[in-house]
């Protein structure tokens, strides 16, 4: 999947794998509020949710089980953990990463839908394939009637970062 954006912002190690694995490290989303993309504390980074944005807008939007199936929402939430990543990058290098601690995923649900776990694989099999031992982590996977803007997923992740 190859994600619309600007090319990466470093070309450190996990940028370079992301392109490896046919991803680009877009452009840190601009907030759409009275927030900040990412905040470290200590060697700890937190960010805020992060929609499957690219240049152009939304990758897709509607709800998942509907609109859009289990499988689409699985790469979007790919999208996503890219985005986390991009919003990392404007408070730490994403090199200094040493474990993904955190990852909750929202999912826009049609009624019914209950494989919230299945769209968040995308996002965790992505973190996996990135970071090898060091990209496992917990997780949380949430069905919610409605998502910002329309998205069907949305993603956070915290991360821990190598002490300088």
């Amino acid at each position: 999947m190859t994600l619309v954006g600007t090319e990466p912002q470093t070309a450190g190690r996990v940028a370079q794998r992301l392109i490896d694995l046919g991803c680009r490290l877009p452009a840190p989303p601009a907030s759409a509020g009275l927030y900040v993309p990412a905040v470290r504390s200590g060697t700890l980074v937190y960010t805020s949710g992060q929609l499957p944005l690219a240049a152009h807008g939304l990758l897709a939007i509607g709800r998942v089980g509907a609109e859009v199936s289990a499988e689409q929402a699985a790469q979007l939430a790919k999208a996503c953990a890219v985005n986390a990543l991009s919003a990392i990058g404007t408070v730490a290098d994403l090199d200094a990463i040493t474990r993904i601690l955190k990852m909750t995923v929202f999912v826009a649900s049609a009624p019914g839908f209950n494989a919230q776990a299945q769209v968040a694989n995308g996002a965790s099999e992505l973190l996996l394939e990135l970071f090898g031992q060091m990209g496992k982590h917990t997780r949380s996977a949430v069905g919610v009637a409605e998502l910002p803007l329309g998205a069907p997923v949305e993603v956070e992740l915290t991360v821990e970062l190598a002490t300088s």
